[in-house]
């Protein structure tokens, strides 16, 4: 039996509200973030896959969306989750700024690997907030952007400088790079954390079986649902950091479900990026308050879906692309 009927395509087509949510600063190439909304029999959710992602890719996070809007969410077993800041590829002298936004965390993501930056940029702005929080722990991410000797280097150059990383997430791009890193920075204490390899593959557990990852970085859309996500952590028995897919509040709802429900070890979730966003579909922002965001279900408002509704161009791609993509789950 299906765990939830797929509402008809007509019905989803009414009800959705498409927004483009401008950022405060650049983040992942991105500078406004565009979003599907619509409220369905268990309240508000959100399919926001990113603009490059094919049909394929984007109906995972679809049946994600259905998921937490039209079924039961699972159990929950704790009313709050801690947070970590997270650090856009900034200047050094601009790392003070960005992390005010977060207010209070013991935990800081840095991305790192940024195009058209080098590993000076990187050493610079990861020493800046060394520098002024000596107390967080650091996390790098480079989304796959180093080859296996830069993200080394980078590793052991702050290793030199006694700057300790919680843990170095996906510094390479495919899985056997993965294991080689691992290995390799293992002799420095360092750990690797697997995020693209776990959701951009076909089998997320493949990194976990090639010994590639200390750590699964899980996101809820893009493992398509909060049921399938949490299938993925009992099966790798890995620790697992919840993190965000740049979400408005409503998507950030749905991985703080996913983050309440894990019956595994976890670090500091990533869900605190609406600190990045310029705006929010909500009157309340769930931004953290003493490093802790609580879980419960975001309720979109009305006026400021309006403020932030999409031109009717990019309203008719995004309607387009849900209908394609609905017809593939």
């Amino acid at each position: 039996m299906p765990l939830f009927e797929k509402p008809a395509i007509a019905d989803l087509l009414g009800a959705a509200r498409v927004v483009s949510v401008p950022m405060r600063v650049k983040f992942r190439g991105v500078h406004h973030r565009e979003a599907v909304l619509f409220e369905g029999s268990h309240g508000w959710t959100e399919w926001s896959p990113f603009l490059e992602y094919e049909d394929e890719e984007a109906a995972i996070w679809l049946r994600a969306a259905l998921e937490f809007g039209f079924a039961e969410t699972p159990t929950i077993r704790t009313s709050a989750i801690n947070i970590n800041a997270t650090l856009a590829a900034v200047a050094a002298e601009q790392v003070e700024e960005q992390l005010s936004a977060f207010a209070q965390f013991r935990t800081v993501k840095i991305k790192v690997a940024e195009p058209g930056q080098s590993i000076a940029d990187d050493l610079a702005r990861v020493r800046k907030v060394h520098e002024l929080h000596p107390e967080v722990a650091i996390r790098l991410d480079a989304n796959g952007g180093f080859d296996v000797e830069t993200a080394i280097e980078l590793a052991k150059e702050l290793a030199l400088e006694s700057i300790d990383l919680q843990y170095f997430e996906q510094p390479v791009k495919t899985i056997g790079e993965l294991a080689e890193v691992r290995l390799k920075l293992a002799r420095i204490g360092v750990k690797v954390a697997a995020d693209e390899s776990v959701r951009k593959v076909s089998d997320p557990l493949a990194v976990a079986n090639a010994n590639a990852a200390d750590v699964l970085v899980i996101k809820a859309q893009p493992l398509g649902g909060i049921r399938s996500a949490l299938e993925i952590t009992r099966e790798a028995k890995l620790p697992v950091t919840v993190s965000s897919a740049l979400e408005t509040s409503v998507g950030i709802s749905m991985g703080l479900h996913l983050a309440a429900a894990l019956d595994v070890e976890s670090f500091d979730a990533g869900l605190g990026t609406v600190a990045l966003l310029a705006g929010d579909v909500c009157e309340e922002p769930f931004i953290a308050e003493n490093g802790l965001l609580y879980v419960k279900r975001a309720v979109a408002s009305e006026t400021k879906l309006a403020q932030l509704a999409a031109d009717s161009e990019r309203t008719d791609w995004w309607r387009a692309r849900l209908e394609r993509c609905y017809n593939l789950i």
